[in-house]
C-alpha cells in the first residue's frame, strides 16, 4: 500500500515561503551570465574577380532587342534541331516553328521527315498538311517578291 499522507498532515506552505523561494529564483536569474556570442570570422577574400551580373530593366527592354535575341536563338538552333532527342512530334513542331520563323525553304525537307516518323495517323496527317500549306505560302511569297513579267 503506497504511503499517502491525508491531505491535512501535508506540509503546507504559506505565501511567505512561496515569496522566499521565487525571490530566489530571480536572484539566481539575474546572477546567470551569458556568454557573449563569438565574433565571426571574416570571409577570405576571393581570389577571382567575378563581375556581378548586369541589371535588367524591363523597362528599357525594347522589341528590337528582343527580336535580335530570337533572331540569334533561331540561327543556333538550325543546325542543333537534328541532335535533339525528341520524339518525331516534337521535333516536326521544332521544325514548323523554325520554318514559320524564318521562312527558310531548307528546313522543309527535314520537317517532312520528321513528320513521316509520327505513329499517330491522324496527328502525321495533320504535320504533312501543314508541310503543304507552308509549301504553298513560301511558293506565294516567292511570287509576290519577284517581278511579274508582262502578259502578252
Amino acid at each position: 500500500m503506497p504511503d499517502i499522507q491525508p491531505a491535512n498532515q501535508q506540509p503546507i506552505s504559506d505565501d511567505e515561503e512561496l515569496a522566499k523561494v521565487l525571490a530566489g529564483v530571480d536572484k539566481e536569474a539575474e546572477e546567470v551570465v551569458v556568454p557573449e556570442p563569438a565574433a565571426e570570422p571574416e570571409p577570405e577574400p576571393i581570389s577571382a574577380f567575378v563581375p556581378p551580373a548586369p541589371v535588367v530593366d524591363p523597362a528599357t527592354t525594347s522589341e528590337v532587342g528582343l527580336d535580335q535575341v530570337k533572331k540569334d536563338a533561331i540561327v543556333e538552333l538550325k543546325p542543333l534541331v537534328d541532335k535533339l532527342d525528341l520524339p518525331p512530334e516534337e521535333k516536326f513542331d521544332t521544325y514548323l516553328l523554325l520554318i514559320r520563323s524564318t521562312d527558310d525553304k531548307e528546313l522543309i525537307a527535314p520537317a517532312h521527315e520528321a513528320a513521316k516518323g509520327i505513329v499517330d495517323e491522324s496527328r502525321r496527317a495533320q504535320a504533312l498538311l501543314d508541310i503543304i500549306k507552308e509549301i504553298d505560302y513560301l511558293n506565294s511569297a516567292q511570287a509576290a517578291q519577284s517581278p511579274q513579267a508582262p502578259a502578252l
